[in-house]
C-alpha cells in the first residue's frame, strides 16, 4: 500500500463495515469530509 500522505487523495480500498456489509472509499467520493475509525476490538 503507498504511503498516505496529507493534502493528497487516499487510496480507494474495500472493507466491512460492523455489520458484515461492504463498504468503499468510493461510497463517499462527492463527501466533504470521511472519518475512518479503526476499532482493534476487545476479545
Amino acid at each position: 500500500m503507498p504511503k498516505i500522505e496529507i493534502n493528497k487523495k487516499a487510496p480507494m480500498f474495500l472493507t466491512d463495515d460492523f455489520l458484515g456489509n461492504h463498504i468503499s472509499l468510493e461510497d463517499f467520493l462527492n463527501q466533504k469530509n470521511v472519518l475512518l475509525v479503526f476499532n482493534r476490538g476487545f476479545m
